[in-house]
């Protein structure tokens, strides 16, 4: 018969060692660590862009990872412009670039050297505002008032677009002219969502400023 009478171990020692294995993990995982944070850290990448915005040119230095949306409302404090779902996916930071429609969320700054850019601030105010505009406060186009930014700048560019003959999914001929329709504006506002439900009130916003019944 074999004798294991060395392999014998009390509850205590057992876990005595188990805690000194622990700590001694524990602190060479520390000391890794220590050690990678020692390292230098490199320095962000920045690089100059100039822009024209409401009309007036600006140059800012940049982290080249930012949005065109975080340098409006973070360096040139234009907070009219949202941020909502900061993934394309809702249209509350809709702005106008050199005559088109963008989310501004998910454009890097530094990709419109040069470029006009529109926000809600440029279109108008308080004292001047721009039809779109004033046809969203007589048809109540908003509730929260969060999107109305983004939706009021895509409206704008909307019409733009109807006028240019650009054709859009409801279109029926893509050769012809697009019909200023109702159906063609819900479907070229279905990016901009409003979460409190005013769509009716910003369709009739629009069509009175397109000059046609909804």
């Amino acid at each position: 018969m074999h004798d294991f009478s060395y392999a014998k171990i009390s509850r205590r020692n057992l876990l005595l060692a188990g805690a000194a294995t622990m700590s001694s993990a524990a602190m060479s995982g520390t000391g890794a660590a220590q050690g990678a944070a020692a390292a230098p850290e490199r320095p962000p990448s920045t690089a100059g862009v100039s822009l024209k915005v409401n009309g007036k040119p600006v140059t800012l230095q940049l982290d080249t990872r930012t949005t065109l949306l975080d340098a409006l409302r973070e360096h040139l404090r234009l907070t009219g412009t949202k941020k909502g779902c900061d993934q394309g996916q809702c249209g509350a930071c809709t702005v106008i670039v050199d005559g088109r429609r963008i989310n501004s969320c998910l454009s890097l700054a530094v990709m419109h050297e040069g470029a006009e850019i529109t926000t809600i601030e440029g279109l108008g105010n308080k004292d001047r505002m721009h039809p779109m505009q004033a046809a969203f406060v007589k048809h109540d186009g908003y509730q929260c008032g969060y999107c109305t930014p983004g939706q009021i700048c895509s409206a704008v560019a909307v019409l733009d677009e109807i006028r240019q003959g650009v054709p859009s999914h409801v279109s029926a001929d893509l050769n012809a002219r697009p019909l200023l329709s109702a159906e063609e504006i819900r479907e070229r506002m279905s990016g901009n969502i409003c979460r409190c439900g005013a769509y009716s009130n910003i369709l009739e916003a629009i069509t009175e400023v397109a000059g046609v019944k909804a």
